[in-house]
């Protein structure tokens, strides 16, 4: 079962990944990532990871990603030759923005 799990993942994420580079409009020089995806056991939900650059947009991005969630849904389901077909949820990507943070501490204890 895990195996199926990280497939549904990595297929989930390469088909909301091509919807958003085709089918959603993204503020002018706004980088929005998808991070990761994680589907539940049972495979009804899906949280897809969100990273925006730069950070002060997220807002607006995720405002825009849940005016349009349901659309996106219509389109993987249509896509997706596999069932359930899981419901996607946006999430904030924190572990990266951890990670950055790490890396610029690092830094800086290596230049003291």
């Amino acid at each position: 079962m895990a195996k199926r799990i990280e497939k549904v993942n990595e297929l989930l994420r390469e088909e909301v990944g091509n919807i958003f580079l085709k089918d959603v409009e993204f503020p002018e020089g706004v980088l929005v990532t998808i991070t990761r995806v994680e589907v539940s056991p049972n495979i009804f939900e899906a949280k897809v990871f969100i990273s925006v650059f730069p950070d002060n947009k997220t807002d607006n991005v995720f405002n825009i990603l849940n005016k349009i969630i349901y659309g996106i849904q219509q389109k993987v389901n249509s896509r997706l030759r596999m069932r359930p077909i899981p419901r996607i949820r946006f999430i904030r990507e924190e572990k990266t923005k951890e990670a950055a943070r790490v890396e610029e501490l690092i830094d800086k204890a290596k230049k003291e």
